[in-house]
C-alpha cells in the first residue's frame, strides 16, 4: 500500500508550504542517489519523497490528494512512483537551483551530486504523463451504464516528424558539447565535478534541424475525442483507466494513461447506500392503520408492496434484488422503502367529526401502545 505523503515528509496534514519545502530539502539531501551509490533503498526513498513533495507543494494537487488519497494520482507505477509524476531529479533541481537553467548554469547540489547522472546515464527517454478527467453522470447512468464522448487536450506525437523532433530529411546528431556522454566536466577549486550537459539535457544527442511544427520536442498540443463506456454499478469515486490515452512520451518514452473519475449527481427520490437503494414513500393514515397495497417506484420499474396493518412512520420494508447492480459481478443490491404517514390537511367538518369519533373509540393500551408506554415514562414530569 502506498505510503502517506505527509508521513513520508514527516509533516502534519496542516503543514504550511514552507514547512513542506523545508522537510523535503532535508530528506532529499539525505537520500539523494549520488550521495548513496548502489543503495536501492535510498534510491526508492528519494523517489518517494520527491513525489510526495510534488503533490503537497502544489495547492491543486494537494487538495485532490486530501480528498481522494493516492487514487487521485495512481497509475502504472513507472519510475518508482504514481502515474503522472515528474522526474525526481527535475524536482530536486527546481528546489535547489536547477540542473541546467536558461543560461546553462547548475545548482550547487547538482554539482556536488553529479548533476543527476544517476538517472540520466540510464536513459534519455521520458515517459508521458498520466491524465485525469472528472466526469459527472446522472443517477440512472450509474444504474444502467452509459456511453459518453469526452474531449481531452493533451500532448501527442508530432505527425510531421514522426515524434523524432527532426525536420524531415534531417536527423539527430551527437551532442558536440558533451561528445555524446550527456555530461560535462567542470573544475571548481580543488574539486573536479560533473554535471548534466546543458546543451542536450543529458540525452547525448541533439536535433540537427528542429521540426517546424513541434520545434524539436517531438510532441504537439492536440485534442482527442474518446468514446467511453460507463459500466453499470459505478459510484462517486469510481475510476476508469484507459490505457495509452495519456500524454505521449519523448525520445521513445511510453505513453501515459487516462484516468476518468466518476461523480454521480444526487437523485430526487432515490438515495444510494453501497449497492442498496433507499426511497422514502408517503402513505395515508388509512393504509397505515388498516394495511393495503401501494405502488412503489424502483430503478427497474414499478412494484406492488403490501403495507401491514398498524405500520408506523419510519418502518423500513425491503424489495429484494431491486437495487444497484454490482460493478464487478455478484449479487444485485436491494430496494429499501422507508414509509412515513402523511397527516391529512384541509379536512371538512364531516371528516373531522369522523376522526374524532374514531379517536374516542380507541382503547389506548390496546390500540396506542407507544403512546401508553410514553405516558407512563413521562408521568413524573407531568405533575
Amino acid at each position: 500500500m502506498p505510503k502517506d505523503f505527509y508521513e513520508l515528509l514527516g509533516v502534519s496534514r496542516d503543514a504550511t508550504a514552507d514547512q513542506i519545502k523545508k522537510a523535503y530539502r532535508k530528506l532529499a539531501v539525505k537520500y539523494h542517489p549520488d550521495k548513496n551509490p548502489d543503495n536501492k533503498e535510498a534510491e526508492d526513498k528519494f523517489k518517494e519523497i520527491s513525489h510526495a513533495y510534488e503533490v503537497l507543494s502544489d495547492q491543486s494537487k494537494r487538495a485532490q490528494y486530501d480528498q481522494f488519497g493516492h487514487a487521485a494520482f495512481s497509475g502504472t507505477g513507472r519510475g518508482g512512483g504514481g502515474g503522472g509524476f515528474h522526474d525526481p531529479f527535475d524536482i530536486f533541481s527546481q528546489v535547489f537551483g536547477g540542473r541546467a537553467g536558461a543560461a546553462g548554469g547548475a545548482g550547487i547540489f547538482d554539482e556536488l551530486f553529479g548533476g543527476g547522472s544517476f538517472r540520466r546515464s540510464a536513459s534519455s527517454a521520458v515517459d508521458g504523463a498520466d491524465l485525469r478527467y472528472d466526469m459527472e453522470i446522472d443517477f440512472e447512468d450509474a444504474v444502467y451504464g452509459a456511453d459518453r464522448k469526452i474531449t481531452i487536450p493533451k500532448m501527442v506525437a508530432c505527425d510531421a516528424c514522426g515524434a523524432s523532433g527532426c525536420e524531415p530529411g534531417s536527423k539527430r546528431i551527437r551532442c558536440t558539447r558533451c561528445n555524446g556522454t550527456g555530461q560535462i566536466a567542470l573544475s571548481q577549486g580543488f574539486f573536479s565535478i560533473r554535471q548534466t550537459c546543458p546543451a542536450c539535457h543529458g540525452a547525448g544527442e541533439m536535433v540537427e534541424h528542429p521540426c517546424k511544427k513541434c520545434h524539436g520536442e517531438g510532441r504537439v498540443r492536440s485534442e482527442r475525442t474518446l468514446q467511453l463506456h460507463i459500466p453499470p454499478g459505478v459510484d462517486t469515486g469510481s475510476k476508469l483507466r484507459i490505457s495509452n490515452e495519456g500524454e505521449s512520451g519523448m525520445r521513445g518514452g511510453r505513453t501515459g494513461d487516462l484516468y476518468v473519475f466518476i461523480h454521480v449527481r444526487p437523485h430526487e427520490i432515490f438515495h444510494r447506500e453501497a449497492n442498496d437503494i433507499i426511497c422514502e414513500v408517503p402513505i395515508t393514515y388509512t393504509i397505515a392503520t388498516l394495511g393495503g397495497v401501494v405502488e412503489i417506484p424502483t430503478v427497474t420499474g414499478s412494484a406492488k408492496m403490501q403495507i401491514p396493518a398498524g405500520t408506523q412512520t419510519g418502518t423500513i420494508l425491503r424489495i429484494k434484488g431491486r437495487g444497484i447492480p454490482a460493478l464487478r459481478g455478484g449479487t444485485r443490491g436491494d430496494m429499501h422503502v422507508r414509509v412515513f404517514v402523511e397527516v391529512p390537511r384541509h379536512l371538512n367538518s364531516e371528516q373531522k367529526e369522523l376522526l374524532k369519533k374514531s379517536d374516542e373509540s380507541l382503547k389506548p393500551e390496546k390500540n396506542l401502545p407507544l403512546k401508553t408506554a410514553f405516558g407512563k415514562k413521562a408521568k413524573p414530569f407531568l405533575r
